[in-house]
Parts: C-alpha cells; structure tokens; sequence
C-alpha cells in the first residue's frame, strides 16, 4: 500500500491507498478556499502523508488516532530516538531520520487536520496532544495579566524539545566561490536577490517583472501571509537583472514572473521550485561550497545587517518577519568581538581602581 502527494490540476492532493484519503483531501481544499499559499498547502500535504504512511505500517485509521499513537508516530519518525532507543525498536517501520523541528511541524500539521475534522463533525476530538502551560490549571492567576489565562504555551505549540539555534551565516570566501561558479546572469540574480535582500527562495520564485524597479532600485515582494514589504537592493543585484533581461530572458513569452527556465522544453515557463533546487545543487557540486543554501543566504544577509547595527525594527520589515523574537535572533555577537568588550572592560575597571 501506497500513499503520496501530488499536485493534481493546480492543487496539491493526497493520492493512494489509504482509506482517509478524502477527508485528507477535503482538509487540503479547505486551505485553498481559505486563500492559503500553494507552498503552504503543499507543506501540508507532505505531513499528512508521513502520518498516513504510520497509520497504514500500524493498520490504524484517522478515527482510531490516540494520544498515545502521536507520540508512537514522533518515535516512529526518529525525533526522539536519542533517549528512547528500546520503544523505537519495538515500532514498526521506524526511521531516524527526522529533526525535531520536522517532527513538530508535523505534529502541527497533523493538529490542524483533526481541528477540521472537529468543525466538520468527522471527528469527536481532536487526539493530538497539546503542549504543556506554564503553571498548574489550579493554580491563581496574578498579575495585571493574570486574567488572560495560565500562559502562553510552553515552545510555540512543540510537542518535541528542540535547540534554539543561531542563524547559520556563510564566510565570504564560500559565497565567492559559489558566486563565481555561476554562469549565467539569472542564477547571479537570484543569489544577489538573497544574499543582498534577504529575499526567501519562494519570493524569489515568485517576483514579477512589474516588482522590480530599476529605477529606484528596489523590490516589491510578497511574503508569508501575503504580506507586502518593499525592499532596497545593492546595485549589483540590478545590473545582473538588467543584463539578464537584455541577454537571457526568452523572448516572445507571456508570463510576467521575472525568473523563467532558460533552456529545455519548459523555456519560458516559471523557475520551480525543483528548478531552483538543481541550481543549487550542481554549482555546490561545482564549487565545492556545499553550505551554501537559499535559507543560509538569507541568514547572512541578516546576520551582516544586525552586525552593523541596524535598528531591529527595520530589519523585522526588511526580512519580513512575523515575531519579532525571530528577528532578535540575528543580534548575536562573536566571540572575538565579546573577549574585546571583556579585556576593555577590564581595563577600565584596573584603572578606576588605581
């Protein structure tokens, strides 16, 4: 037995063997009508399918879904295998595969797909479980606050305890080499527009022609949540798009996205997501900077920002973030950096003591 995703006229679907395939799918269509983002929905898709692969290895159904089962699914994905080595064995068909943050976006999706089985009346109550809140549900309340509850929840809603990493920034000397294996101006392009504007990879798919101004030398982009933001861009951005309009962009082509295939029997058609992929890949295969990611471009550019102390609130709007803790990740100082306010701090100490 089978299940999987595919994009079926323009929308994603879970196609298969499993026999909760409609009421996946009718959770699917839900996003659509609810104007989620294609990416979104797809993201979605994929989670359901990692679920329904456990459900159909353990012989269960969406309807027989425990609390119990969830945590057997995280084990069955890997996630928490580190400290559970003997109930991992016992699973079927276990894999070690996923990260924690994998894991609770699953478990998130998942979450979601019982929240509409519960409005749909297809479902009692939704299994999954929720996380835990600070304080016990007898506990008093204090606090100016004290009425809005007992806490936010604990993690962002994670069912699984996962690191608070840094931002991953790449050294100049990898960005060179990756930048200087490029050969055409649209690949140039679409690193710059990351590296230079902190663009994700799907807004950069999805700038249009009209989004970009040469003139004022910025662009218009859409970001999660379709929300607008405008942002300024290095010139060298620009000159790659504009010699790449000139020399490179099929001709005689109606679509208006500003990134299209350049060769193959899809010329002129948008640069996809897989398309992008392959970019990446074979010029990490060529350069030998094997670090260098989309999302890692973006960090950089956001990690040299916040380094020359740009207030954090343009840079919440420049990166187009939704929480500004995200943002206040990027404030991290290096090492070399916190020994010197150390050692001066030290010696303004030795002399005041003088």
């Amino acid at each position: 037995m089978t299940v999987s995703a595919k994009k079926l006229e323009g929308a994603f679907r879970i196609v298969g063997d499993w026999g909760d395939t409609a009421s996946a799918n009718a959770f699917l269509g839900h996003l659509n009508t609810r104007a989620f983002s294609p990416s979104t929905v797809r993201s979605y898709a994929f989670d359901i399918v990692n679920f329904a692969r456990f459900l159909l290895i353990n012989g269960s159904t969406l309807a027989e879904v425990t609390p119990m089962m969830v945590f057997d699914w995280i084990d069955w994905q890997g996630a928490r295998s580190h400290g559970t080595p003997d109930r991992v064995a016992r699973i079927p068909g276990a894999v070690r595969t996923a990260a924690a943050s994998t894991a609770n976006r699953r478990v998130a999706a998942v979450r979601s797909l019982f929240e509409y089985l519960v409005m749909a009346g297809d479902c009692p109550g939704n299994p999954v479980p929720s996380p835990r809140r600070q304080g016990s549900p007898g506990a008093l309340t204090r606090g100016l606050l004290g009425h809005l509850g007992a806490g936010r929840s604990r993690g962002g809603g994670r069912l699984v305890r996962q690191p608070q990493m840094l931002p991953e920034s790449l050294p100049v000397s990898d960005v060179d080499r990756f930048l200087g294996s490029l050969d055409t101006y649209r690949d140039r392009a679409i690193v710059l527009a990351m590296l230079l504007g902190g663009l994700r990879a799907a807004e950069v798919r999805g700038l249009q022609l009209s989004d970009v101004d040469l003139g004022r030398r910025r662009l218009r982009v859409i970001g999660k949540g379709s929300k607008e933001r405008y942002i300024p861009v290095d010139g060298a951005f620009f000159t790659e798009v504009a010699a790449y309009l000139r020399y490179e962009r099929p001709t005689g082509v109606t679509a208006s996205g500003c990134f299209l295939v350049l060769r193959g029997p899809t010329t002129g058609q948008p640069l996809t997501e897989a398309g992008l992929r392959g970019v990446f890949r074979r010029h990490r295969e060529a350069s030998g900077a094997t670090r260098v990611r989309p999302h890692r471009l973006r960090h950089t550019y956001g990690t040299e920002l916040a380094s020359a102390g740009i207030d954090l609130l343009a840079l919440r709007e420049l990166m187009g973030h939704v929480s500004p803790d995200t943002t206040a990740r990027y404030v991290h100082l290096s090492i070399e950096h916190l020994a010197a306010e150390y050692g001066a701090a030290r010696a303004t100490l030795a002399a005041s003591a003088r």
